[in-house]
């Protein structure tokens, strides 16, 4: 057996290293590392014959097999792993630390390679991302206000200041609502949501305190980890509470530039709960031109899920904050002032 490090250390280890992930691109995608590269031993095809063999067969017969799918393919492996890492330094996994890494561990040692191995592979790594969420505690403050009151650049603002910021909508690629989706790239995984959520807490000082948006278990597909969302929820709220009309204006400035088609597909998504005349006269809106209406009628909505939310609120620290205005540089500054 190669040497090779737990979770934590391996991470740490790995900074100074090009980290390669060995798993098949099928595996990579579900959930990686956030810094890995794919790195595949097997295609998702290779990956299926070979465990079929070692099931069908047994694990003789699928070495077999293994080796004739690996063999062609050396020369390639230890170019291509000269060229993302000139340096000779990697770090490697698989998915419990076995024969995958094990054998590209000997062939790029073979090829003069410093290598570094994941102890039990990504498994492992797995349980130390639901287990920091759990066993670990940070200091948090949430920005809370109903839809529009602009959380999402008061959030930048105190970054601007700064103030140490976590923007869970960033991560998520969805702003955590039925538009959510809206210009916004492919969502990740629940379980790579997951592990790029504690890569970006590891990258903070977890002496200072951090800011993060109010928000509801889940954020589109993506789901906060629940011990996490938890620790959210008992942390002090800053509740900010702007004009309606500015309200208003911030939505329409966010999402007029959409197509009529696809706005009208996200106010579908929420029919139900605004009624069918309310739907109905959204659409409408939509049609005309007349954005300013169908987001007044929206927010009908979403204010009563905001507020059923407030109110059952577990947090012992809410503050609510009243202005007349909505810039976020004066509002941030404002929290900054409260928060000392």
């Amino acid at each position: 057996m190669q040497q090779s490090l737990q979770a934590a250390d391996f991470l740490v280890e790995s900074q100074t290293r090009v980290l390669l992930d060995v798993r098949s691109p099928g595996e990579y995608h579900h959930g990686h590392i956030p810094s890995a590269v794919s790195f595949p031993l097997f295609s998702d095809e290779e990956r299926a014959t070979v465990g079929t063999a070692y099931k069908q067969q047994g694990p003789e017969k699928a070495l077999h097999i293994g080796l004739d799918i690996v063999g062609p393919k050396m020369t390639h492996m230890l170019r291509l792993a000269a060229e993302l890492a000139p340096h000779k330094r990697v770090a490697l996994h698989c998915w419990r630390g076995g024969q995958r890494s094990q054998s590209v561990a000997w062939l790029l040692r073979m090829g003069g390679f410093d290598v570094q191995l994941l102890s039990g592979g990504y498994k492992n790594y797995r349980h130390y991302v639901l287990e920091s969420f759990v066993n670990r505690s940070w200091k948090m403050k949430v920005l809370g206000g109903r839809t529009g009151t602009g959380k999402t650049k008061v959030l930048y603002a105190l970054g601007e200041a700064g103030e140490q910021i976590l923007d869970l909508e960033g991560l998520a690629n969805h702003k955590g609502s039925a538009f959510g989706s809206l210009g916004q790239n492919e969502q990740p995984t629940v379980e790579q949501f997951e592990n790029n959520l504690l890569d970006a807490l590891n990258k903070l000082d977890p002496d200072k305190t951090t800011w993060v948006e109010n928000e509801s278990r889940s954020i589109g597909r993506a789901f906060v980890p629940d011990a996490f969302w938890q620790k959210m929820k008992v942390s002090a709220l800053f509740n900010l509470e702007i004009p309606q009309e500015d309200r208003i204006n911030n939505l329409v400035e966010d999402y007029a530039l959409y197509p009529v088609e696809d706005l009208i597909a996200s106010f579908e998504r929420i029919s139900r709960k605004l009624g069918g005349l309310d739907f109905k006269l959204a659409v409408e809106a939509l049609e005309n031109g007349d954005m300013r209406t169908a987001v007044a009628i929206a927010l009908k909505y979403y204010d009563k899920t905001y507020q059923h939310g407030l109110d059952t609120n577990p947090s012992s620290d809410i503050r609510f904050f009243t202005f007349n205005h909505s810039d976020p540089h004066q509002i941030a500054a404002f929290c900054i002032e409260q928060a000392r």
